[in-house]
């Protein structure tokens, strides 16, 4: 095998014997690159031997803002004005005629409207999309890919919408920017191949670091065949590199009686894989500046929101404050509609206001 291989012509030599059979190049051309490309490798290997590593030459410029707003104040609210988000909200449930959207997604769009218009009722699927809705507002982009994104796999989102009777999709959330700017808001379903998927959407988060880039697992257990991604980029990708990546992993978790491989999204091995301290607790005037939090050390965010409000405010924190930190939501199942989630949040606000 060896003799074989040493008697092999390189493709490089290979194809060079191609262009100049074909009269597509001279032999004065061909080494007159390989000269040029040979002296360009030694001058950088001869860089390599001397340059020191800056951070700032990774930085690309949307981040260089970013970074730039931190030193000059504290981050803006995470709040909306009422009658923004009825505005918003009012764009984004209501379906125009020409689409004919399915009865019951139909009727679930109705529900949206109305629980927004009275300000009563928001569910999980409704704080997400004014949650995303209102970050297009601001002049973010949202980015979501995952497998079932697009209905959700609890049947529960809905952010595509397919016409019956043309079979063409309808998504209510692009209404929010200009024909030109479509590229700004994504909803995609993706095939079953986490790591390539979730690699892809890192790369992106770091490309783009103004839009909120979110992937989901369709049951958190999948985040298996991704945890090359989360242990040698997510996790430690900011350490190693000194690049911010504000990727968002919903990960559904909990048992809900649906067996293995449909239940745990292994909230264990994140929180080892964070280098948080727990004993280093922020005071509030550490919260107002934003400034000198231990967590503006810490790799990831891990969260478990339990009402809809806290998801809404969770995923606008992401790009509203002046910095980026990978998240790493336990999502629920059963509180995508459940009610009592509604209850919770006002028995809270009893007791502690």
């Amino acid at each position: 095998m060896y003799q074989i291989i040493n008697k092999t012509k390189p493709v490089f030599e290979k194809y060079c014997d191609k262009l100049l059979a074909e009269g597509v190049l001279t032999k004065e051309v061909i080494q007159e690159n390989i000269t040029k490309n040979n002296k360009r490798l030694d001058q950088a290997y001869e860089k390599s031997r001397t340059q020191k590593f800056e951070q700032e030459n990774w930085i690309l410029k949307p981040a260089e803002d970013i970074l730039e707003s931190f030193r000059h104040g504290p981050p803006r609210d995470t709040g909306v004005e009422i009658p923004l988000l009825k505005e918003l909200g009012t764009k984004i449930t209501t379906l125009p005629d020409t689409v004919k959207a399915h009865p019951q997604v139909k009727k679930i769009y109705e529900a949206r409207y109305h629980s927004i218009q009275e300000g009563k009722g928001i569910d999980w699927a409704t704080a997400e999309s004014l949650a995303f809705a209102s970050l297009i507002h601001d002049g973010y982009g949202v980015r979501l890919s995952g497998e079932d994104v697009e209905r959700g796999t609890f049947s529960h989102r809905h952010a595509v919408i397919w016409d019956q009777t043309t079979d063409a999709k309808y998504v209510p959330m692009k209404q929010l920017v200009a024909p030109e700017d479509r590229y700004r808001v994504t909803f995609s379903n993706s095939h079953l191949s986490e790591f390539g998927v979730l690699g892809f959407e890192y790369g992106h988060s770091l490309a783009n670091p103004n839009f909120l880039s979110i992937w989901e697992a369709q049951f958190g257990d999948f985040a298996n065949e991704a945890q090359v991604i989360i242990d040698n980029f997510l996790a430690s990708g900011e350490s190693k590199w000194g690049t911010q990546s504000g990727l968002v992993l919903l990960l559904p978790h909990g048992y809900d009686g649906q067996g293995p491989e449909h239940s745990s999204a292994r909230l264990e091995r994140f929180l080892e894989l964070s280098d948080d301290d727990i004993f280093n607790i922020p005071t509030k005037e550490q919260y107002k500046s934003q400034k000198e939090l231990p967590f503006l050390n810490c790799n990831i965010q891990v969260c478990v929101p339990t009402t809809a409000s806290n998801y809404f405010h969770l995923l606008r924190r992401q790009l509203r404050r002046n910095f980026r930190k990978p998240l790493v939501v336990m999502a629920p199942k059963k509180l995508l509609k459940y009610k009592g989630v509604i209850k919770i949040l006002i028995l809270i606000i009893y007791l502690f206001f």
